[in-house]
């Protein structure tokens, strides 16, 4: 029987995506779980069979009755860390082998039925199915490993909440979710991604909390003041302390007592273990504040932390986005650099830049470098690295690259080719982005980081492969998948970043 020939209308997208799981909403997602709570954001389910996922899933449901509302949960045990390991770094148990080859196949089927819907826009004969064939169109190279497999992070978050034992001051990681009203506060001290560092600190501010009368702000509308911890280190072991504060209705006169007091810990203290290089303090009275919003307020020690990567100095503040994991950024940077081809003659656009090291580290290689930033403290980072290390044909603008990328192409539309270069948070780029790159003739080249290829990152991929679509205003060739590189910069995680090259 004849295959029916038809043309996917982009209005089906949503639909598509359903079927073949790829549109991060409940209900939709084969491996949106809604038993384990915590299951829900991983994939793997659906991309890998292995024994690992019914061990970690089962484990996690004989848990559950434990998380019901309560004062007194009992103490912390293997159980409660093991729980936590289980959500936070559900592969944890598998060799680092074994963790390398589920992450290529779970990409190898991501790419597999994108692919399969971009030929559907094209015209080509598939049915809604995913191919039986496991073949792709681009060359998905092999993953690339992290240098650095236990305690790789960076950066580390950790929360203040109830215990397992009831204690409100406890720091750590949550289980459960504030949906149910199930949330408990574990230390993740054993957790294998966390260095010892950041546990310290975290261990020492829980000393901290539960010697101060000043109770944590658990619920806003409900009070309190201590709130989460942020650490940061470098590779040269500097280590740098951020301490949110709720201020309630505090005077200025008591705001600076308590911020005396926590100094002095940290300083003089117990806390002065932790050998912190600085300690920032910030009053926020939202979940997240940005330091235009509320200014980080700087303790005592140094106002940044710096790191040595692909011969570069590099400046990082406070709230600056950088790679979680250090020796891993170094291998994907190198990637995108190989994937980029620029030379003498080409303009470097680096879109959602952070502290420009992608650009930055190229800048020799091409003709000029042009970054985009929404983080201001990020931007001016940049800036300083450009100028440390002697480097004199970049330019940075902050804001949104939604409200900035037009203008700025307009005004290189000199017949120069442009290598673009799209490293956006989860969320992916904004449409109105992803226009102006697939209308701009000079872009023939595009490199796109993903760490996330679900949901609107795919809608992102998707318009810049699609035919000419008039009422989306995409206008311009479009792209072609050529090449795709996963890079684990997430050990004992499902997560992969996952680079794509894009060619017209």
């Amino acid at each position: 029987m004849a295959v029916l020939k038809r043309r996917v209308p982009m209005h089906s997208l949503r639909y598509f995506l359903s079927m073949v799981g790829l549109f991060s909403k409940p209900g939709l997602l084969p491996w949106y779980a809604r038993n384990p709570p915590g299951w829900s954001k991983l994939f793997l389910g659906t991309v890998c069979k292995g024994d690992f996922t019914h061990v970690i899933a089962t484990k996690y449901r004989k848990g559950q009755k434990s998380l019901k509302k309560s004062s007194h949960l009992g103490p912390l045990d293997g159980s409660w860390q093991e729980r936590l390991a289980d959500v936070v770094t559900p592969l944890w148990r598998l060799s680092y082998e074994e963790q390398l080859k589920v992450k290529f196949e779970a990409q190898k089927k991501i790419l597999q039925r994108l692919e399969s819907y971009i030929q559907m826009l094209n015209g080509v004969d598939v049915t809604m199915a995913v191919p039986k064939s496991e073949r792709l169109s681009c060359l998905l190279q092999p993953i690339i490993p992290s240098p650095v497999i236990n305690g790789y992070r960076n950066k580390s978050t950790f929360s203040v909440n109830r215990g397992p034992d009831g204690n409100p001051k406890t720091v750590g990681y949550y289980l459960g979710t504030w949906r149910d009203g199930n949330i408990v506060c574990v230390q993740s001290n054993h957790l294998k991604n966390i260095p010892e560092k950041h546990s310290q600190v975290a261990q020492y501010y829980e000393v901290f909390l539960r010697q101060s009368p000043m109770e944590p702000c658990l619920i806003f509308h409900e009070g309190g003041y201590w709130r989460e911890l942020i650490v940061r280190t470098n590779s040269q072991g500097h280590t740098m302390a951020i301490i949110t504060f709720h201020p309630q209705e505090l005077s200025q006169e008591e705001l600076h007592d308590q911020k005396e007091i926590v100094k002095e810990f940290f300083i003089k203290g117990p806390g002065a273990a932790c050998d912190l290089t600085s300690l920032y303090f910030q009053e926020s009275t939202m979940t997240r504040c940005s330091h235009q919003q509320s200014p980080f307020q700087l303790l005592f020690g140094e106002p940044y932390i710096f790191e040595e990567l692909l011969s570069l100095k590099i400046r990082i503040s406070p709230d600056a986005f950088f790679q979680i994991n250090t020796a891993g950024a170094e291998m994907l940077f190198r990637t995108v650099g190989e994937l980029a081809g620029v030379n003498s003659d080409t303009i470097l656009l680096d879109i959602c830049c952070g502290t420009g090291v992608i650009g930055l580290s190229l800048a020799q290689h091409t003709s000029q470098v042009l970054g985009i930033e929404l983080v201001e403290q990020a931007v001016e980072d940049a800036r300083w690295t450009a100028a440390f290390n002697g480097i004199t044909n970049s330019e940075f603008h902050t804001g949104r690259a939604e409200k900035i990328l037009p203008g700025l192409l307009k005004s290189k539309e000199d017949g120069q080719s442009i290598v673009a270069v799209v490293n956006p948070a989860r969320a992916g780029l904004h449409y109105k982005v992803v226009q102006a790159i697939r209308n701009c003739r000079a872009i023939r080249r595009l490199v796109f980081v993903s760490c996330k290829l679900h949901g609107e990152t795919t809608r992102n991929v998707i318009e810049l492969c699609c035919p000419l679509n008039p009422a989306k205003k995409l206008l311009g060739e479009p792209f072609v998948l050529q090449q795709a590189v996963p890079v684990d910069l997430f050990p004992h995680t499902p997560h992969c970043e996952l680079v794509l090259l894009f060619t017209r």
